[in-house]
């Protein structure tokens, strides 16, 4: 990558990977470049490991953003974070735009150092094709061997359970099948089986007299977050609020005769998020011969048949199931 490149180098990692800050320093210093670190977390990590002995980075070789950007871009390589296309990353915020310390300028070559993790595939991928689009050439992992695991191996796994030595094991991140093999991997060290307790969310793990047993099992859930609300929405209005946003909502207001239910005027029927760019007017004029006749012939559940028959319509129609609500004013 730095033997290839002719203007600036961004690349991303995780801030808390602190083997690839030095091999990024190693690399500047080789082909006469200055790093410059940009995000609060980065820098912090940076900083810290500096201080405790584990990065070894001379103080010539660190430029501030400032004096990186009035550099020769040849000159200059900037470390950040949002290898996961985070939209509040900076490398996020440089994708659409919107970071306010510096830009992407054509020419600058953007090395992501981290294969997406499973589930944040669509927001990475959205992230190196912005990225294209502003002019930057982007190397990531399916095209370039730029990937550095910030994850123990298996034998380094090992070695920590020869040096602790523990008497019980709990494997505690990644998924269950990340769980199973490192229990599994425990056991191939001398943890005994029964000292070793694999836990799903909510198992409820006790130690009494210093021996270990599994508790009672507490009820989890998702909690959602609603404004200044948390908890207090629940599974069916999150149903709700998705049938809204995928077919949006249709309203009928209804004008009765108070003694005998007989319309008054035509039905009137209001949409939201229902766009229908083609015979809209057709479609809606056919709903409203819909529902004078469901009127008609309606015995004692008029709210429902009609929102039963508009449905029915509209979904024969254009494929489509928006929320119907009905309105009744009796005069």
């Amino acid at each position: 990558v730095f033997n290839q490149a002719n203007g600036r180098i961004i690349i991303a990692s995780f801030a808390s990977l602190v083997s690839r800050m030095q091999q990024v320093a190693n690399a500047a210093q080789r082909h006469n470049r200055k790093v410059a670190f940009v995000g609060a977390s980065m820098v912090d990590a940076m900083r810290i490991s500096r201080k405790l002995g584990y990065l070894d980075i001379p103080d010539e070789l660190i430029v501030s953003i400032e004096q990186a950007r009035s550099m020769p871009d040849p000159d200059v390589v900037i470390m950040c974070t949002g290898t996961q296309g985070e939209p509040s990353s900076i490398m996020g915020r440089l994708s659409t735009g919107t970071n306010r310390l510096f830009d992407i300028k054509p020419g600058d070559t953007v090395v992501l150092s981290s294969h997406p993790i499973p589930g944040n595939e669509e927001s990475v991928y959205r992230t190196i094709n912005r990225l294209f689009q502003r002019g930057a050439n982007v190397i990531y992992d399916n095209i370039a061997p730029v990937h550095v695991s910030g994850h123990a191996s298996q034998e380094e796994m090992k070695l920590l359970l020869h040096l602790t030595k523990p008497r019980y094991f709990v494997p505690i991140h990644g998924e269950i099948r990340h769980l199973k093999q490192h229990a599994h991997l425990a056991e191939t060290v001398g943890i005994l089986p029964e000292n070793i307790a694999t836990l799903e969310n909510g198992q409820v793990l006790e130690f009494v007299d210093g021996e270990m047993r599994m508790g009672e099992r507490v009820p989890t859930s998702y909690v959602f977050v609603d404004g200044s609300g948390v908890g207090d929405v629940s599974a069916e209005v999150m149903r709700e609020r998705e049938a809204l946003s995928r077919d949006g909502i249709v309203l009928v207001n209804l004008r009765l005769a108070r003694d005998n239910n007989r319309l008054l005027s035509d039905p009137e029927i209001l949409s939201k998020g229902f766009g229908i760019a083609q015979d809209s007017d057709e479609i809606f004029t056919a709903a409203r011969r819909k529902v004078t006749e469901t009127v008609s012939r309606a015995n004692g559940s008029l709210q429902k048949d009609v929102e039963q028959a508009v449905g029915d319509y509209l979904y024969g129609e254009t494929r489509r199931r928006p929320m119907v609500f009905v309105t009744v004013s009796r005069f």
